[in-house]
């Protein structure tokens, strides 16, 4: 079997994350923050020492600011629900995932005007027109750092001095680039960052997070949830210390265990050796599936410009039809559709039929990558 479909979420994972979820609950099973027994504080440090990697690891000050979450998605949602008011504007891109797109769409109908800039049909995004769609009183400006569909790379250095330019905060969605390229929140002026534990950090699923940089005010920003939080349990009303603050209930402790785990591994490869093998898979997909008649590859083109995500049609096919002859007679395993990224299928024109997603991970060979690209040639010529 050759797993083409990183992008969704990454397999297999590294045996040191396994070994680390197993271990945190075969020896520090308890609930941290709600009990003092020995247990409950082992479990509590092995949380923080999380929070210290993580902040580590992108770049941020604090390690009470990486706020636990289940996924990117509720990151986002905790994000968008938490600073944005009737009346307020927010700016996105036009490749956004659905994880932004419909929490904003509910919102919208609260009162919060959306603008979108629009992007290339290649994914990338004309600064200008990002210019144009903030306007006075813009509240947030929200990007994906990377397309889950083309793998096109956002200029976030860029997006963030023109949303602070403008009084506007930045949030960027990481799902797709955290652990394969360097993110430095502080350098790069990101206030706050989404990411997901189960994808290119290597971790379980049930696992992500939200950073919230120095410069926001926690104050302002409401919690997507409320409850017990194992502080200040004499009051009703929920904490404002962080990161109780967006944390009620008990939190996922193994998963965290594994995302730690995941991250060390990472750190003790190297983003920049797991950049280079990825890029080079990257290329060669692109150059192998624009050999082949009828091919029509999607985004850059190039793997110094995107993520190892490739996008394709073939014409005259459906994609659920390739998807399938490809799974069921050479095992290869992509992913098919619209990739619950409508408006980024729009914008590269794939919509409504979606196109055929390949994408490669740190365990992903060259050799896997000839072997899909001549069953694809099969299958298209068949």
């Amino acid at each position: 079997m050759i797993y083409l479909d990183n992008a969704a979420t990454t397999w297999p994972k590294p045996p040191e994350v396994l070994k680390a979820m197993t271990d945190v609950l075969e020896r520090a099973g308890g609930n941290p923050g709600r009990s003092g027994h020995r247990l409950s504080i082992e479990a509590a440090r092995i949380i923080y020492d999380t929070r210290e990697e993580i902040a580590g690891f992108f770049g941020a000050t604090d390690p009470l600011r990486v706020i636990f979450t289940g996924n990117a998605t509720q990151a986002l949602n905790l994000a968008l629900k938490g600073i944005l008011k009737p009346g307020d504007s927010v700016v996105v891109t036009s490749m956004e995932h659905n994880a932004v797109m419909r929490p904003l769409r509910s919102l919208e109908k609260q009162g919060i005007r959306l603008n979108i800039a629009r992007c290339a049909p290649d994914g990338t995004i004309d600064l200008k027109e990002l210019e144009k769609a903030i306007e006075s009183g813009t509240r947030l400006v929200v990007a994906v750092h990377a397309s889950n569909v083309v793998g096109t790379i956002m200029p976030v250095d860029n997006i963030a001095s023109i949303s602070h330019r403008a009084g506007a905060l930045l949030l960027v969605d990481a799902s797709q680039t955290a652990g394969v390229i360097s993110i430095n929140m502080h350098e790069t002026d990101i206030d706050l960052l989404a990411f997901t534990g189960h994808k290119e950090l290597q971790g379980p699923p049930g696992i992500g997070g939200l950073i919230i940089s120095d410069n926001v005010d926690v104050l302002q920003i409401e919690p997507l949830i409320r409850g017990g939080t194992g502080s200040r349990s004499e009051s009703e009303e929920q904490p404002e210390d962080m990161p109780d603050k967006f944390e009620s209930g008990t939190p996922n402790l193994a998963g965290i265990a594994g995302l730690g785990a995941g991250i060390k591994w990472i750190s003790e490869r190297g983003i920049g050796e797991i950049r280079g093998h990825l890029k080079e898979l990257n290329q060669a997909l692109i150059e192998g599936l624009s050999s082949i008649p009828n091919v029509k590859v999607c985004g850059t083109l190039d793997s110094e410009r995107s993520v190892a995500i490739v996008s394709f049609t073939v014409s005259g096919k459906h994609v659920s039809e390739i998807g399938l002859r490809l799974d069921e007679e050479y095992a290869i395993l992509s992913r098919v559709g619209l990739h619950c990224a409508p408006a980024a299928h729009k914008t590269i024109g794939s919509f409504p039929g979606g196109t055929i997603r390949l994408a490669p991970g740190i365990f992903t060979t060259s050799g896997d990558i000839q072997e899909s690209i001549r069953a694809i040639d099969k299958v298209v010529r068949s």
